[in-house]
């Protein structure tokens, strides 16, 4: 029995560790493992693999990023514009089994969010056996209760508002901080209400600048002379459309960002205090996973050679809450999970004060 991996999609801190799980899960049951360099496109000829022993998963239950590298653009790219979605020609689905046959691999291991797992379904769609890994700094799969690489993007974030949080008060002055999530507020709600932000803005509730002003305003009638500011990158004004870093085009998904600079602007020119903004960009995808993550990676990856094992192909790791289970891969990307505007989150921030900007 011969099985590949692939990771796709961003990178993020704990590839390595599932990569790691998958490839001793494999050798425990006499499998050989192949890792797929270069996400899918290393299945094509000339095929590009390195074979996953015992020596090559020295170190990697720490190490950040993927040995085998990744990418979220090309011709296996499934998603563009705001998250539509454009079928795989037929002729590169039978290309890449194709492939498969010729490295005698019986089944594949896709980790990546949902970009990768559409193309997974695409390619179980074909009859190619794969099956799928959750990964996203985003957590905004809605077929698991959490994603890995999302608790180390929250940790950077809190950790670079806890820094934000002495040099504004020592300033007197408004800090935003512009954060990742695409479509999704999670990283921006958990690590604002850890890191103590003042207001949160995410792209489940459209703001105004009038609320986000007079929350300011209200901190300096108590003597609260600075302010924190936790902004998504998909957050936008009621009746505004996202800020995009970058256009989108027939070959990927419009690159969100730039909204943390509109924000801060908006602030100084309405409220006359100086603001600053600080984009943490691809901090958040960087260095070791969080331990929370590292244990993460190992069950997801334990559980996907099961279900090899099982032949339940089609299928991805979810995360109940509770336990570890699978879900069909038609369920994982059928939509995105976002954050409840009514739901704890929001209602916790509420209750202690923080604005919404709404």
């Amino acid at each position: 029995m011969k099985i590949g991996i692939v990771t796709g999609g961003g990178d993020c801190p704990g590839l390595n560790a599932v990569i790691r799980a998958v490839a001793k899960a494999a050798t425990k049951r006499g499998w050989e493992t192949l890792g797929i360099i270069g996400s899918f496109q290393g299945l094509l000829p000339p095929q590009n693999y390195r074979v996953l022993d015992y020596k090559a998963l020295d170190g990697l239950l720490v190490r950040g990023g993927t040995i085998l590298g990744t990418a979220n653009r090309g011709i296996f790219s499934v998603k563009t514009g705001h998250g539509q979605t454009r079928q795989l020609p037929e002729s590169l689905l039978a290309e890449t089994r194709r492939g498969m046959e010729t490295l005698g691999l019986s089944a594949l291991v896709a980790v990546g969010g949902d970009g990768t797992l559409t193309i997974a379904h695409q390619m179980h769609q074909f009859g190619i056996p794969i099956v799928g890994v959750p990964k996203t700094i985003d957590n905004d799969l809605a077929a698991t209760a959490v994603t890995f690489g999302f608790d180390s993007a929250v940790a950077c974030a809190t950790d670079a508002l806890d820094r934000l949080h002495t040099t504004a008060e020592s300033h007197g002055r408004v800090m935003v901080l512009e954060v990742m999530g695409r479509y999704a507020g999670w990283i921006a709600i958990c690590a604002g209400i850890a890191g103590g932000a003042d207001v949160i803005l995410i792209p489940e509730i459209p703001f105004r600048y009038e609320s986000i002003c007079a929350a300011i305003a209200e901190r300096e009638r108590i003597g609260k002379h600075f302010t924190l500011v936790t902004v998504a990158e998909g957050a936008r004004p009621v009746g505004g459309d996202y800020v995009s870093a970058g256009g989108d085009t027939a070959q990927r998904e419009a690159r969100l960002g730039g909204i943390g600079a509109v924000v801060a602007s908006e602030i100084e020119k309405r409220t006359g205090k100086e603001t600053r903004v600080v984009v943490l960009g691809h901090l958040q995808r960087g260095g070791s996973p969080t331990n929370m993550d590292r244990v993460l990676c190992t069950l997801f990856g334990a559980k996907a050679v099961d279900l090899i094992a099982q032949g339940r192909f089609g299928e991805m790791v979810t995360h109940t809450g509770t336990s570890v289970e699978s879900v069909p891969l038609s369920e994982a990307v059928s939509r995105l999970r976002t954050v409840p505007p009514d739901g704890a989150f929001v209602q916790a921030a509420r209750a202690l004060g923080i604005s919404l900007g709404d």
